[in-house]
């Protein structure tokens, strides 16, 4: 078909299966538990948490709900404000709406790309003044990168703002510093989430996980995911809750991917490695830094180009794309997004996160991508770098 774009040979982001899912599946199903719940969700739960050293964990239909889920535990609602990362996907901000709370957004720092934790103080130390702190902050960590963890928490605990963390993409991250403790990336706040879409470091096809070391807010997130039914023999109902469980299939599904966390996370930043090796020193383009506090998963490998280079992140895309290789633009800040700006909500700075993605795209960072595959989309990223036009 004339004109028609090539099959894309080289995707962004898949599932990488270990073989072995089929047999759990199977198992699940001979024991007959096949709804949202049962003993592969009470273990995949249990497992997860220590994996990741908290206290307790649930197991949820995405990372989106857990965040809702977390925000309703923590008494967020209307009238209340929440300050929120600009630079990520919308499923950070929708469920502080789903809530009736305003999101604020929070401009990015060069470092991490994650929100900036100077901005952050100020206007926390600001609005103390003023006698009008937010409810909470949600910090989220970008394709696999903390954010200044010790910079947020400081501000936050000054004035007791809750922090609940975002790592939807930054499983397998974790914070470090000299003369501090290790941390994983959802353990560090008040509470953290996790995402197990089919794009993540690990996946449960849809599937997400809320994590915490308070125990009493995980159980009150659980209870409310089971339609807030009270422990009586009849259906009684106090609250409001949601049907957000994960199912005992998916979650068999989960612990086998889990056993493989640490092999996705070091074959994810061999990728990283080898593009760094073939575009590290290329003129007018720069690989995402990993900052000095933490460990990067490098779920996605992220360029930036220059602008007095020439080049531009969408041509590039689109010489990618027809070469058969799938990248996408770094995500569009929330504070850009047309359905925020026509509700009015507040933005603090915005210019660092703006141009990132100007200039931001994201590679190819399966972990089942071979070296020639990086090599072949690193080869169309030199042509292009170097094409005089």
């Amino acid at each position: 078909m004339s004109g028609a774009l090539p099959r894309l040979r080289i995707p962004l982001s898949v599932p990488h299966l270990t073989g072995n899912e089929p047999e759990a599946i199977a198992e699940a199903v001979k024991s007959n538990w096949i709804a949202a719940v049962g003993p592969e969700v009470d273990a995949f739960e249990v497992e997860f948490r220590s994996a990741v050293v908290a206290d307790a964990a649930l197991a949820t239909t995405s990372g989106t709900v857990a965040l809702h889920l977390a925000l309703r535990v923590l008494g967020i609602g209307p009238g209340d404000e929440v300050l929120v990362s600009t630079l990520t996907f919308c499923a950070s901000v929708n469920p502080i709406i789903y809530q009736g709370a305003r999101p604020v957004f929070v401009d990015s720092e060069a470092r991490s790309w994650n929100m900036d934790a100077a901005i952050l103080a100020e206007e926390l130390d600001r609005r103390a003044r003023a006698g009008k702190l937010p409810a909470a902050v949600v910090v989220v960590h970008l394709y696999g990168q903390l954010a200044d963890m010790h910079g947020i928490m400081a501000a936050c605990a000054r004035w007791d703002v809750p922090v609940v963390e975002d790592a939807a993409e930054a499983i397998g991250a974790y914070l470090v510093a000299p003369g501090a403790l290790a941390a994983n990336a959802g353990t560090i706040g008040a509470m953290g989430i996790f995402s197990f879409d089919g794009s993540k470091m690990i996946t449960t096809s849809v599937g997400g996980m809320l994590v915490s070391d308070a125990v009493d807010l995980v159980e009150h997130a659980r209870n409310l995911a089971r339609q807030a039914r009270q422990p009586v023999a009849h259906y009684e109902h106090t609250e409001i809750g949601y049907n957000y469980r994960m199912s005992n299939l998916l979650a068999a599904f989960g612990r086998v991917q889990l056993r493989t966390l640490a092999e996705r996370v070091a074959a994810r930043r061999a990728v990283y490695d080898r593009y760094a090796l073939r575009l590290g020193a290329l003129p007018g383009l720069a690989l995402q830094p990993e900052a000095d506090w933490g460990f990067h998963a490098r779920w996605l490998t992220c360029l930036l180009l220059d602008p007095s280079s020439g080049r531009d992140r969408e041509s590039l895309r689109l010489r990618l794309r027809e070469r058969g290789v799938e990248s996408r633009a770094v995500w569009k800040p929330m504070h850009l997004q047309p359905v925020y700006i026509d509700a009015g909500y507040a933005s603090l700075g915005g210019k660092v996160a703006a141009d990132l993605f100007e200039r931001g795209l994201c590679l190819p960072s399966s972990s089942s991508l071979t070296m020639a595959e990086v090599d072949e989309v690193s080869d169309v990223i030199v042509e292009f770098m170097r094409d005089d036009g």
